[in-house]
């Protein structure tokens, strides 16, 4: 997979619309890279653009965005609400998929030495990418912000990182980083901008000082008035939502918000957000008020509504959450998932070796999951079934998520098949291509081999839930009841006979030594062998339940 890198610039520009248009077009038409997100604020004269790529692509996008700002934002001129250093004033980069924040920091210094050489421009390091402690945190660095930068540039401590150690009244200097995902946050208050601060000062890590430190970690904040909603807000950044989460914030700042007799009235998401905080608050929501919720649709509709996400402008989750919106743009789906089902039995039937039985051994499961899940379903929310509602609450979940990670397995198990067959082709001209092409070999084998053991010990962990709904379920759904078993207990026989067939190959032909060869293939042969008299002896227990049941 493409490592892909999502950049967040701040320009100090939130008001003409010609501007913001300029700098949009700058980044949208670099190639490899996707222009996600334009956020514009009237208030803070700020508009925050979200882009991603891969990394040279995010570096060209960002280069492009300063060289318009460049010569269309003076900051002399600049005023608004939100803290402020220069004209493009911050440039995080984030890692989004296949990158680690390594690549961030390398792509962040690249980025600020061709910026400041460029356009010779102060730039500072920050975040993961600064190695010096006393000015990691954004704030450290604004201090005083734009209006102090004269004299704080020309201290030695507070030298640039890269480019002059000069103020530039039009430009100021840059901010850029590498971090994790940031969500900027606010909470609506019906209040004034001074009670909006003094909440903000309780709940920041940073709290009011060294002696009164903030309630919540990972967060940063202050106060403003939004102008715009004619409301205060309670603007906050939470730098890592898996140590504080938005739900956790919200409710903060609405206890906060009690001790000074002041209305809470929703909250706003700046930009866009991954789906993982969506999620967990959502899983927070259904905890708290004993909600049974399994739709990913409807946790997200649970969260806007808890949160109150929809307050000031509609909160589209198609438009708003970033997985949704590179599945949008990535198009077509080509996968077998994807499928039409008439296609993918013509694809099965068809004079290939994939897709094959491996393929039909993870629809089987997933169709075995589906019913399962489908005859707990048909047993909860009616009043016939009422008293097993707790019991069948417990049930629904592992199936429910098992349909879904055993569905998956149709692509992951063909991609691995499909490598495994290219690596076959491979030339052995030479001891050494030889060499490699047989450990190339071993890899892709074992990682089909790897799937089948998945798809096995997937189904075996849904005995306990099966057996439990078997004396349960609603009884006219018997016949899919059992139809069910039967699919999962032969999934689980095609996983096991693959390894059982397949194994033997793991070992060096040339090499009657091959101890490790060995060693593998029997641990796989032993699993799968165990794996399957599992299956066969749970199945016959369960089958037997459900067949007693009249």
């Amino acid at each position: 997979m493409q490592k892909v890198i999502e950049c967040v610039p701040n320009f100090s520009e939130g008001q003409r619309k010609e501007v913001i248009d300029t700098i949009a077009h700058a980044i949208a038409g670099v190639e490899g890279v996707a222009l996600l997100d334009i956020d514009p604020g009237l208030s803070t004269n700020r508009t925050i653009y979200t882009f991603v790529g891969h990394p040279q692509g995010v570096i060209e996008a960002a280069m492009a965005a300063a060289r318009s700002a460049y010569n269309l934002i003076d900051m002399t001129r600049h005023s608004g609400e939100h803290p402020r250093i220069g004209a493009m004033d911050v440039v995080p980069f984030v890692p989004v998929q296949n990158a680690t924040m390594a690549d961030c920091i390398d792509i962040a210094r690249e980025f600020a030495d061709r910026l400041a050489m460029e356009l010779n421009v102060p730039v500072y390091l920050y975040g993961e990418a600064q190695e010096k402690d006393y000015r990691r945190e954004l704030s450290q660095i604004r201090d005083g912000e734009y209006e102090a930068l004269y004299s704080k540039i020309r201290k030695q401590e507070w030298t640039p990182d890269y480019g002059p150690s000069e103020f530039i009244p039009s430009w100021g200097a840059t901010c850029v980083g590498a971090r994790k995902f940031l969500i900027a946050y606010n909470i609506n208050i019906i209040g004034t901008k001074e009670q909006a601060h003094r909440i903000a000062l309780n709940v920041r890590e940073q709290g009011r000082s060294r002696d009164e430190p903030g309630k919540l970690k990972c967060v940063r904040g202050l106060g403003w008035w939004f102008e715009e909603g004619n409301l205060a807000q309670i603007s906050l950044n939470l730098t890592d939502f898996e140590i504080t989460n938005i739900h956790i914030a919200y409710n903060q700042c609405i206890a906060e918000a009690e001790m000074l007799n002041v209305g809470v009235c929703g909250s706003q998401i700046v930009g866009l957000v991954p789906l993982k905080p969506l999620l967990i608050a959502a899983e927070y929501f259904m905890e708290k008020e004993n909600l049974f919720i399994l739709d990913e649709d409807q946790k997200i509709r649970l969260v806007i509504q808890r949160l109150g996400l929809n307050s000031l402008a509609p909160f589209n989750p198609k438009e708003r959450i970033i997985e949704y919106i590179i599945r949008e743009r990535e198009g077509q789906d080509d996968s077998l998932v994807s499928m039409e089902l008439k296609d993918l039995i013509k694809h099965i039937g068809a004079r290939t070796l994939v897709p094959g039985g491996s393929c039909v051994t993870s629809l089987v499961a997933t169709l075995g999951a589906a019913l399962g899940t489908m005859c707990a379903l048909l047993t909860y929310g009616m009043r016939k079934w009422e008293s097993l509602e707790k019991e069948i609450r417990i049930i629904i979940p592992p199936l429910h998520a098992a349909t879904k990670t055993l569905m998956n397995t149709l692509d992951t198990d063909t991609e691995a098949l499909n490598a495994y067959l290219t690596v076959q082709k491979m030339a052995e001209n030479n001891d050494e291509e030889k060499r490699f092409k047989k450990l190339t070999e071993n890899r892709c084998l074992q990682r089909c081999l790897d799937v089948s053991l998945d798809i096995a010990r997937q189904i075996n962990a849904l005995w306990e839930p099966l057996q439990r709904l078997a004396p349960l379920f609603n009884i006219s759904t018997k016949t899919d009841f059992l139809v069910g078993i039967k699919c999962l207990e032969t999934a689980v026989y095609g996983a096991c006979k693959r390894i059982e067939i397949f194994s033997p190959s793991l070992l060096d032909s040339n090499d009657d030594n091959d101890s490790e060869g060995k060693m593998i293939q029997n641990n796989y042969k032993d699993e799968a062998n165990k794996l399957l008299e599992t299956a066969s002896k749970e199945a016959q227990t369960i089958l037997a339940l459900a067949e007693a049941r009249n």
